[in-house]
């Protein structure tokens, strides 16, 4: 089965934390059928961290996973300890294939989807 790990970085502030889970809550439940499995993770402050998360995902029958770092740039989060962090997985699960995503701010599309929302806020007037 087929699973998507959203990683933030977390945060002192449990409202912060708590939205990236209602995001993941969110995708699941308008995901279709891509991946049975959506859940979030931590770099740091908050739980679920990635260890901790793959495991429930494999636990839940993932054989895939794959990762969405959100991460609008691409600093050391998304370079160096995200990579190292999902190399540790797949030591700890090498029956389980894994996949980094591009992070959020890389996405295609992500420029449309800022223009439309400033277009339909009322942002620019006409």
């Amino acid at each position: 089965m087929k699973a998507l790990l959203i990683i933030a970085h977390g945060s002192r502030h449990k409202d912060s934390n708590d939205e990236i889970r209602r995001l993941a809550n969110r995708i699941n439940e308008n995901l279709g059928p891509a991946f049975g499995l959506v859940a979030s993770a931590f770099l740091e402050i908050s739980s679920p961290h990635i260890d901790s998360a793959v495991a429930d995902l494999v636990d839940e029958g993932a054989t895939e996973i794959r990762v969405l770092p959100y991460f609008l740039s691409a600093g050391a989060h998304v370079t160096k300890d995200i990579p190292a962090a999902i190399e540790e997985e797949k030591a700890k699960y090498p029956e389980v294939r894994f996949g980094i995503l591009p992070h959020f701010g890389a996405l295609q599309g992500i420029s449309t989807l800022i223009l439309n929302y400033i277009y339909k806020s009322g942002a620019i007037a006409d």
